[in-house]
């Protein structure tokens, strides 16, 4: 059987994704009810956008982001040092044989996002745009 990439095709893709997204609710319910007793966790609202697992399931990598994008390395380290309670507990909600190794990692979507938009309304980025807008209708 092939193997199937992120993009589709036959494989464990949509294993990993699913492993992903319960990994991702389960850390989201971890720390909005607080179930991690450590104060830098429990004094912030932490948003888990993503998990992605890598396709041997050993690792999976949460991308987070604090109320506001602000202590963001605060709750990193809190996150990190808390990892193995963390995992176990995700390990337990899942119950599936060998939880991956969590990793935690900033969320910069919205950083991205707010580039781009920013990109987008330079006047000479709109000036190329219009132009080949332009250009299509000629042809």
């Amino acid at each position: 059987m092939a193997k199937r990439s992120h993009s589709g095709g036959p494989s464990g893709s949509h294993r990993t994704l699913r492993i992903g997204e319960a990994i991702r609710r389960r850390l989201s319910e971890m720390l909005s009810r607080g179930e991690i007793h450590d104060p830098d966790l429990t004094a912030m609202s932490i948003t888990v956008g993503e998990v992605r697992v890598t396709s041997d399931l050993r690792i999976a990598t949460a991308y987070i982001l604090p109320l506001g994008g602000k202590s963001a390395g605060t709750a990193l380290e809190a996150l990190r040092r808390n990892k193995g309670e963390i995992r176990h507990q995700v390990g337990k909600a899942l119950g599936i044989k060998h939880t991956p190794e969590l990793k935690f990692e900033f969320d910069d979507t919205f950083d991205r996002m707010d580039a781009t938009r920013i990109m987008f309304s330079d006047e000479r980025v709109q000036r190329d745009i219009h132009h080949d807008d332009a250009s299509d209708e000629e042809e």
